[in-house]
C-alpha cells in the first residue's frame, strides 16, 4: 500500500528549541468514562495501580483496554514529550515530542500487570519505529510508561519475552521505548472513548499474530 512520506521533522523527536511553546492552563477535558460511567482523573480507589502505554493511534488502542474485565477506568492522552498541555494538532504537527498514549487504571487483584502488558504486545506491533501501520511520524511510536521500579522490571522482561517470541517469527527488534512515566496530558473530550462515541470511526490497530510466550 502506498504510504506518504512526511516531512522529516515528522519522523524525528524534535529538540528543546524546535518544540511548540504550549500553554500553563491544561485542556479541558470529559471527566467521566463514557463507557464503565467511572472518573477519568485521580484519586482513583485504593489498590488501583496505573500505566501509560502507546501503541499507535489511542482511539483503538484505548478501547482495547476498556473492554477488559479489572479494568477500572481508560484515558486518552500526551506524554513523553516536551511541550506543555498540547493540543490535539500540534501533537501531529510533530513539534511536541509527545506520543498517543492510554492511561489504564486496573485492579491488580483482578487481572495482572502481566495480562495487561500481554495485550499490549500482541495487539500491535512493536517493531515499526515512529510508525504503526499507515499511520507515520513521532506520536505513533509503541512506548511504555510506567509509575515505579517494579513496573519497569515487569516491563523490561516482558519486552525480553516478546523480542524472542519476533524473532522466532521473523520479525525485526522491537522499538518500544519504555520510561518513568511523565506528565500525562489528557486529550480534548472528543478523543475519550472516541469509538464508542463513533462507532464506525477509524482504528489501525493490528498486531503481528505472534503470541506471548
Amino acid at each position: 500500500m502506498f504510504l506518504r512520506t512526511p516531512p522529516e521533522h515528522k519522523m524525528r523527536l524534535p529538540t528543546a528549541a524546535e518544540a511548540l511553546p504550549g500553554r500553563a492552563e491544561p485542556l479541558t477535558t470529559s471527566q467521566s468514562h463514557a463507557v464503565l460511567g467511572t472518573p477519568l482523573k485521580p484519586p482513583f480507589p485504593p489498590g488501583m495501580q496505573q500505566i501509560i502505554v502507546g501503541m499507535g493511534c489511542f482511539w483503538g488502542a484505548e478501547r482495547l483496554f476498556w473492554q477488559l474485565d479489572g479494568v477500572y477506568t481508560t484515558a486518552v492522552g500526551y506524554t513523553a514529550g516536551l511541550t506543555p498541555n498540547p493540543t490535539y494538532e500540534e501533537v501531529c504537527s510533530g513539534l511536541t515530542g509527545h506520543n498517543e498514549v492510554v492511561l489504564v487504571v486496573f485492579d491488580p487483584e483482578v487481572i495482572t500487570l502481566d495480562e495487561v502488558l500481554r495485550v499490549f504486545w500482541e495487539s500491535h506491533d512493536p517493531t515499526m519505529g515512529m510508525r504503526q501501520g499507515n499511520d507515520l511520524g513521532t506520536q505513533y511510536r509503541s512506548g511504555i510508561y510506567t509509575t515505579d521500579m517494579a513496573q519497569r522490571a515487569q516491563a523490561e522482561a516482558s519486552k525480553a519475552r516478546f523480542a524472542d517470541a519476533l524473532h522466532a517469527g521473523g520479525k525485526g527488534p522491537i522499538t518500544t521505548e519504555i520510561l518513568p512515566a511523565a506528565q500525562f496530558y489528557y486529550a480534548e473530550p472528543y478523543h475519550q472513548q472516541y469509538l464508542h462515541k463513533n462507532p464506525g470511526g477509524y482504528c489501525g490497530l493490528a498486531g503481528t499474530g505472534i503470541c506471548m510466550r
